[in-house]
């Protein structure tokens, strides 16, 4: 006999949706202990150090439930963390989830976010290895801690980068940004746009072959724009940079939406976020090797801009004129 499913959070109670989580999580060798003690047990690849990083997704700050579907939302949740990952040239192990949920959220929503999380759990071998649970008073809020590991020497940090080396994007940008602009205005957005939007993919493989390669001087994923993120790049590296606008690799649909706007609207592409592409800097000798290696990953690395020995970051046209516009990136705090 079929055992009787409780449909309200309240019916089920925390430790009954916490079983209910563990239930879809898949075993993995590393993991020593796992759910349900007060702290997971891992193990590490012997010489191997350990990369973690922290995401949370606040409703109404990053996502709202009218424009995400709570299996799409599982899977960015989870995909957005990995990201931070790669961008280290790491490879993504164990995840912890922790969830703040207001108490007259459906439980099928719930099911269905953690089916979505579970799902990209499954495809870069990630395993939920625990969390918390609480009640909101202010909606949904989804917290992702993400740990991976790496040779010490192969980590590709954000300080690396040099005066002279190439600064180079992997795909294309502006997707999510402009499908956003869109749904905030009430418009209706291309299925491939809006993917980029709400289910972004973390570029794992092509971050973790430039790590091995040694082809990656330095290396951020883009969340809140190339111009901010390579920002983050020159300050910890102690340069500065140059960017190309016209070089800012953009998609087909971008510009097929955004042909009649006249001129195309960079602005997206460099200050709009949310794309988790990879912005690295590298060696001008190894530019054959970087297009090789993307190539042979199925991603596409655009050459757009170079490391400069002054500080500050300049957006020029094809002529060089620079751009004026306060190309500044997503903030929180503004």
């Amino acid at each position: 006999m079929t055992q009787k499913k409780s449909s309200t959070l309240a019916a089920l109670g925390e430790f009954g949706l916490i079983s209910r989580i563990t239930a879809r999580v898949t075993p993995h060798e590393s993991v020593i202990t796992g759910i349900g003690d007060d702290a997971a047990v891992t193990a590490l690849t012997p010489g191997m150090r350990l990369l973690t990083s922290t995401d949370m997704l606040l409703e109404d700050v990053h996502f709202r439930r009218a424009w995400h579907d709570p299996f799409t939302l599982g899977r960015k949740s989870l995909a957005v963390s990995i990201s931070d990952i790669a961008a280290m040239g790491g490879i993504p192990h164990w995840a912890l989830l922790s969830l703040a949920i207001p108490p007259d959220l459906p439980l099928d929503f719930i099911d269905d976010l953690m089916r979505g999380f579970q799902e990209v759990a499954t495809e870069y071998n990630v395993t939920l290895i625990g969390g918390d649970t609480c009640s909101s008073r202010n909606g949904l809020t989804i917290s992702v801690t993400i740990m991976g590991e790496q040779y010490p020497d192969l980590i590709v940090r954000r300080s690396g980068a040099q005066p002279d080396d190439d600064i180079w994007v992997t795909g294309t940008l502006g997707d999510a940004a402009f499908a956003l602009s869109q749904l905030e205005n009430g418009t209706a957005v291309s299925e491939s746009l809006l993917s980029r939007l709400l289910n972004p993919a973390p570029r794992v493989s092509v971050a973790l072959a430039f790590a091995e390669a040694g082809l990656a001087t330095a290396m951020i994923d883009v969340s809140d724009g190339i111009r901010a993120d390579f920002g983050h790049i020159a300050d910890m590296s102690g340069v500065g940079g140059t960017l190309r606008v016209d070089d800012l690799p953009l998609s087909g649909m971008f510009r097929s939406v955004t042909a009649d706007l006249g001129a195309i609207p960079f602005e997206y592409a460099l200050t709009g976020g949310e794309d988790y592409e990879l912005c690295f800097t590298a060696r001008n000798s190894n530019r054959e090797k970087i297009v090789a290696c993307a190539k042979k990953c199925g991603v596409a690395a655009t050459r757009v801009g170079i490391v400069t020995s002054f500080s500050g970051v300049t957006v020029i046209t094809r002529d060089g004129t620079p751009c004026t516009a306060p190309f500044n990136g997503f903030n929180h705090f503004t």
